[in-house]
């Protein structure tokens, strides 16, 4: 089914008001509002072990709610990570796995992908307000293009010139200069103008703040006030933004009728912690890259103090919040995200099997509950495939930090971990848009310095 008739279906599926036990149960359809913020790392909020930075409204949203250990954004990078988030697929589905879109670039998110805002269409008022990164250029461009009612925002990461602040509707797109200190305060008052206009009808909002990514430009009233430099007070803007959130939400009683999840869209950058976590953003199959925080809060939903390790990832957006709205994932369209409600709500076992963690358009690691599969690695700064080098890496994870692996340990493991690889490079690598990555070669004079097994 291409997008458009899938559009057409949905909206008559809504207006016959499909039933759902869920709904029964709340009253209604729920709000969702997902927190999306850029280069974040595990450890930058004390939900996940941070201790440098006070993010007290994060940490209130954890107690009040519950914490995904073992979350994974659907990529290391700013534009595949996103693509999976609106889709509900791995992003190498989507054209968008390699790289990031650039100022010069012309690549966007095909009008056939069905994002998260086609597929909670007409039942839904959907906003984007901040980061978009999915293409600057028609027909991708603007957010409207893809079933946003709103879009307030930057094109593209705040680092990229020239850079305007865009507001665009169905009836045209304005654009003004940005002011970085004001930047985010600027995305979270629209984001209350667009709640209050919504209050009577179910609505979904991705906030997704441009902060903490490099540069940082904190608002005046958070400057020096961490301990962490200019990179901490912008964390400390983004938990006071979160605490104005939470009290809005609580006192225009729409609290009890809505899913806010806090999340980052991959590891931390130049800058920020990885709590302990092997590498950061870009950092081929471990985990520092692509495992960030993920906090879900719903007063009498979401079950308060709760930890739960289950693995999940960004990709579960989509099928998991048209469960909860009670309307029907996109026909024709094949997900690789699956219904994680039952996870938010009773901390049940993951519905995934396993998860793919992918640089670029290789697959670079594979993730079950029990066990991490690394096969992709950085080396002196040059991107390795360990696989092709017969130096499989197994990692306990309760080995957070994936300092050894248990290849020799486990070779039946290991065995069967490299035939999921198999089998996902197979279905995978059809979809490429580019070579594979492989081995790059390294220059002739550095071959004395490196082990046999990396040689060419």
């Amino acid at each position: 089914m291409d997008r458009r008739r899938f559009l057409s279906a949905a909206g008559g599926v809504a207006a016959a008001g499909l039933a759902a036990p869920a709904l029964a149960r709340t009253g209604g359809r729920p709000n969702f509002i997902v927190i999306y913020v850029d280069d974040m790392g595990y450890g930058d909020i004390g939900p996940t072990g941070g201790r440098t930075i006070r993010t007290p409204n994060i940490d209130r949203m954890a107690r009040q709610g519950m914490t995904l250990t073992d979350y994974y954004a659907p990529a290391n990078l700013c534009t595949p990570s996103r693509a999976g988030f609106l889709t509900g697929r791995y992003p190498i589905r989507t054209g968008l796995g390699k790289g990031v879109i650039l100022q010069n670039d012309k690549r966007g998110l095909p009008l056939s992908e069905v994002t998260i805002a086609e597929a909670l269409k007409p039942a839904y008022a959907t906003a984007l307000i901040g980061k978009w990164h999915l293409g600057h250029v028609a027909p991708s461009w603007p957010p409207m293009q893809h079933g946003f009612d709103l879009f307030y925002g930057l094109p593209y990461s705040h680092d990229m010139l020239p850079l305007a602040l865009y507001e665009g509707t169905a009836q045209g797109m304005t654009q003004q200069p940005v002011d970085y200190p004001q930047l985010q305060q600027q995305f979270y008052a629209r984001a209350e103008r667009f709640i209050d206009d919504n209050r009577e009808r179910p609505f979904f909002l991705a906030l997704t703040l441009s902060a903490p990514h490099l540069p940082n430009y904190p608002n005046p009233a958070f400057a020096g006030k961490s301990a962490a430099g200019a990179y901490g007070d912008c964390v400390m803007e983004i938990d006071s933004i979160v605490g104005r959130l939470i009290d809005k939400l609580e006192s225009s009683g729409l609290a009890r009728n809505t899913l806010v999840v806090f999340t980052s869209d991959n590891g931390p950058w130049f800058e920020g912690s990885s709590g302990g976590l092997r590498q950061r953003k870009g950092g081929g199959g471990y985990d520092g890259g692509s495992r960030v925080p993920f906090v879900a809060w719903r007063p009498g939903v979401i079950p308060a103090g709760r930890r739960c390790n289950s693995i999940a990832m960004g990709i579960d957006f989509l099928p998991t919040l048209c469960a909860m709205a009670g309307l029907p994932n996109p026909a024709g369209v094949e997900l690789d995200g699956l219904d994680i409600s039952a996870v938010l709500t009773r901390g049940a076992a993951s519905p995934h099997d396993e998860l793919l963690l992918f640089n670029n358009e290789d697959i670079a690691a594979i993730r079950t509950q029990q066990w991490s599969y690394v096969v992709a690695d950085y080396y002196l700064s040059y991107f390795l495939s360990t696989e092709k080098r017969g130096y499989p890496q197994l990692y306990d994870t309760r080995d957070k930090s994936q300092d050894y692996s248990v290849a020799s340990l486990h070779p039946d493991v290991v065995k069967a971990m490299a035939a999921r690889l198999a089998r996902a490079q197979a279905k995978f690598d059809p979809m490429r848009t580019g070579p594979k990555s492989g081995i790059i070669r390294l220059p002739p004079e550095w071959k004395e310095h490196i082990p046999e097994m990396w040689r060419d």
